[in-house]
């Protein structure tokens, strides 16, 4: 394992005769992959050999290869008469080597393919998911640069004596991982889970067998690749496994987490492909399933992917200066920009939700009860001296009052399939917004005042009627009435998060600003997410709920049967049929879905889905009920 490469650096790869001497020493790469993320978040993948790569790495790295870009997510841009996209290498970031640990070569060594993170560009222009966060941290910089040559009071709020002192803006951002590992074939018990949930039997325990090994292995490995892992555990979720004849463990269901250290925001993006591509290779390896879908359990916590965000300058003499945090850190919060930046992401969270949550196993995730945020609310603590962490908002302040540039920011709704790097870019341009809006601040108490105003009263920058900030659990503190008046009734579907960019399309210049999104680009977005969410409402919710239906069989007999199990099975029949029966008489829901969506009746279709959600939810508890009750 050590005589192999993993990753190399900017410095490493940049120079096109070291990295010919780099590859030319390490015969076991043999192939090379240039990986564009489009917009739906997938990572191209290809197998160029190195010998051809070698041929001409100059014109390689300048020119890249060319596509067909009808087979990526971008709809509305690479159409099927202007197909051709370039895909260009990034040479700023880290490369990695992925090897083929089942395929190994001459000298002994796995076969490897250096993975080059790339950006894809149709008719001249950068259309993909990692330029535009690329040109929402250029955008943001310049901006920010602006703001604090033209305010001392904003300097002096974090401990800047002079603008000149600045060198460089420095954006750290990281995420933390959560899935599912389980043996194949073994089908989830309910029940079982929910129980072992809430009695806590999972959370930070030890992990066994199996699933330790690679846990263990999966850290180590990361750690080759240059990610420095903090820290793998047990999640909430899970049941204790069996162990078989054989010795191994059976039944396996868990739960887990792995996080790792910040780096920048393009870097955090990349790492966490190559994270969850490890994850996935190594658990299966050992013969283990991983999903890193947000809800692959219904009733059951969700699997969430907490990012993080932090903003800093370095100093010409060296120093670091965190621009969230205050001069003083028991004197307030946050600082001017702090403050701004948490404001702009809460005023413009209608336009970055649906680059948060853009599927409906997204949408499963955000319901009350499992710790997922479910209204646009932070928290910052019960008092600027004692820093708090509030589990229930969507986006809370860190802070350690011992290390000031620890200072920032997590939101909590990502999962781990969310297109990170529309997420930090939307982010970025909402943070943004918010503190253009409060440029010219003096007093960080202002600001405060603001943020955490009631529901009614005036504000410079956020909507009058609602509020913004709660130390309170929003869960049992607050009725579902209270969250919806108070903080906002937030999208249920993914038809009405995407309903937003219309919506709130006075606030879509946000997006806009510094050429970061652009119109094509969010329409390209907006029709991907759409037919997503109609292709798995059609050919996969609907035909895994007739499926449930039909599992719903009777199983009682007159002999031992009860007036109660003939009652409820008479409801369950009629569960049935209204969710897949017809009549000459009446259409069932899924008859109505199905041609509200083929006649792109959007917001009709939008209310089935959640009535016919419901209904399953109805029927599996009744039935439940009906078994529980016979012999």
């Amino acid at each position: 394992m050590t005589d192999l490469i993993y990753f190399l650096k900017p410095e490493e790869h940049n120079n096109p005769s070291n990295l010919k001497n780099i590859l030319e020493n390490h015969p076991e790469i043999k192939f090379i992959s240039l990986m564009g993320i489009d917009l739906g978040g997938n990572a191209t993948d290809e197998k160029i050999p190195v010998s051809l790569f070698l041929e001409d790495i100059e014109g390689f790295l300048k020119s890249g290869v060319q596509t067909d870009g009808s087979s990526v997510v971008l709809p509305g841009i690479a159409t099927l008469n202007n197909a051709k996209v370039d895909i260009m290498p990034d040479t700023t970031v880290n490369w990695f080597v992925d090897y083929n640990y089942n395929y190994v070569d001459e000298n002994h060594k796995p076969v490897g393919t250096l993975k080059i993170p790339s950006f894809l560009i149709h008719n001249g222009k950068f259309v993909d998911s990692r330029s535009i966060l690329v040109a929402a941290t250029k955008n943001f910089e310049v901006s920010i640069l602006e703001i604090l040559k033209n305010n001392s009071a904003i300097l002096e709020n974090v401990g800047i004596d002079s603008f000149e002192d600045i060198e460089k803006i420095n954006f750290t951002a990281a995420t933390e991982l959560e899935f599912w590992v389980k043996t194949p074939e073994d089908r989830e018990d309910v029940e079982k889970l929910s129980t072992s949930q809430t009695l806590k039997e999972q959370y930070w325990k030890r992990t066994q067998g199996s699933v330790r090994t690679a846990l263990e292995e999966t850290m180590l490995l990361l750690e080759y690749y240059g990610l420095e892992p903090e820290m793998g555990h047990k999640e909430v979720g899970g049941v204790n496994s069996t162990i078989g004849i054989n010795g191994k463990l059976n039944h396996v269901m868990e739960q887990l987490e792995i996080d790792w250290k910040y780096s920048s925001a393009i870097q955090t993006g990349d790492n966490e492909i190559l994270a969850r591509e490890v994850v996935g290779d190594i658990f299966r390896s050992h013969g283990l399933e991983v999903t890193f879908a947000a809800k692959p359990i219904e009733g059951v916590a969700g699997s969430g992917e907490h990012t993080h965000f932090g903003l800093s300058v370095t100093l010409k003499n060296g120093k670091v200066k965190n621009l969230f945090s205050p001069k003083k850190m028991t004197d307030d919060y946050m600082s001017i920009v702090g403050y701004g930046a948490l404001m702009g992401i809460l005023n413009n969270y209608e336009l970055i939700s649906p680059f948060v949550t853009p599927t409906n196993d997204g949408f499963n995730r955000l319901k009350p009860g499992f710790e997922a945020p479910v209204c646009t609310v932070c928290s910052l603590g019960h008092d600027a001296k004692t820093p708090s962490r509030n589990r229930s908002i969507l986006i809370g302040l860190i802070r350690d009052m011992q290390n000031p540039l620890a200072t920032r920011f997590e939101l909590r709704a990502p999962n781990p399939l969310s297109n990170t790097y529309l997420v930090m870019a939307s982010c970025y341009q909402g943070m943004m917004d918010g503190i253009v809006a409060f440029k010219d601040a003096t007093d960080p108490r202002e600001l405060e005042m603001e943020l955490s105003k009631k529901a009614g009263e005036p504000a410079k920058y956020l909507d009058k009627n609602r509020e913004y900030r709660t130390e309170e659990d929003i869960f049992e503190y607050y009725t579902d009435l209270e969250r919806d008046d108070l903080f906002g009734k937030p999208p249920a579907t993914v038809w009405e998060n995407v309903k937003n960019f219309s919506t709130f399309g006075e606030k879509r210049s946000m997006l806009l600003r510094g050429d970061v999104f652009s119109d094509s680009v969010i329409e390209s977005f907006r029709l991907a997410i759409i037919k997503q969410w109609k292709e798995e409402l059609l050919h996969r919710i609907i035909p895994g709920h007739i499926e449930i239906v039909r599992e719903c069989q009777q199983i009682h007999d007159i002999e031992t049967s009860s007036d109660l199990d003939v009652v409820r099975w008479k409801k369950i029949i009629e569960i049935k049929h209204n969710i897949m029966k017809d009549s000459l008489e009446k259409k069932s829901l899924t008859t109505r879905l199905r041609e509200a969506l083929s006649e792109k009746e959007y917001d009709l279709a939008s209310d089935l889905q959640l009535q016919l959600a419901d209904t399953i939810k109805e029927l599996k508890e009744l039935y439940i009920s009906y078994k529980r009750n016979l012999f």
